[in-house]
């Protein structure tokens, strides 16, 4: 059986990145409370989402890269930090140092629990394609079987056209019945149910409020083992 999972927030959590930044930037000579770094870092954040999927390929994502320092510099100006004396690299490695992932510390023994079991594990997250960097860099990339973002697929979570490349990457038929683990919602239960997938709603803060008759919350991922059975 083919199993799905969303990155971040399911497998992995991004520390806060605004005292990290804010640290990387004093250590340049730039100093920035992190109250001026936590809201430049929120406007980086949204250009970032509305743009990720231009980045399918290490070039066009070197380009984003820039694009983001560049809304990031300005954001930081805005606030009244004094940015001028960084040089647009410089500030591209703060931004990149202060952007750190790490794996939920269960994931790594459910996804071998899960491999063992015999299912076929490929994440699918919408995210560039430094998702396989992010999966190498927390040690997952060698627990799934594949890896899809949605700037590679020229499709974003809910469409259901990138679970069917997630099934191309497993080596699985379009009509094998599988599930797909997420946190959102709107992206990963819609998109599941979209693939005819099995959606299951990992809700690490709690369950929600709301939750679609007939699809499992659970709060850790060693949950989904059993669901997969």
């Amino acid at each position: 059986m083919i199993v799905t999972l969303d990155a971040l927030g399911t497998l992995v959590a991004l520390r806060d990145p605004a005292p990290l930044l804010a640290s990387e930037l004093d250590a340049r000579g730039v100093h920035a409370s992190e109250r001026q770094a936590g809201e430049a870092l929120a406007a980086e954040i949204a250009y970032y989402r509305a743009h990720h999927d231009s980045a399918g390929d290490l070039a066009s994502l070197a380009a984003l890269r820039d694009r983001c320092c560049a809304v990031l510099r300005d954001a930081l100006a805005a606030t009244g930090v004094d940015i001028s004396p960084l040089p647009a690299d410089e500030l591209l490695d703060a931004l990149l140092a202060s952007l750190r992932f790490s794996a939920y510390p269960e994931v790594p023994d459910a996804l071998r629990a899960l491999r063992g079991a015999g299912h076929r594990l490929v994440v699918v997250s919408n995210w560039d394609v430094s998702l396989h960097q992010t999966l190498r860099a927390t040690g997952l990339a060698a627990l799934v079987h594949g890896a899809i973002s949605s700037a590679e697929a020229g499709a974003a979570k809910p469409d259901a056209r990138i679970f069917a490349h997630a099934r191309a990457l497993a080596g699985v038929s379009p009509s094998d019945h599988g599930l797909h683990a997420g946190d959102s919602l709107e992206h990963d239960v819609a998109g599941a149910l979209a693939a005819g997938l099995r959606p299951v709603l990992v809700a690490r803060d709690g369950r929600p409020r709301t939750v679609p008759a007939g699809v499992a919350a659970i709060a850790s991922l060693a949950e989904l083992v059993a669901l997969a059975a």
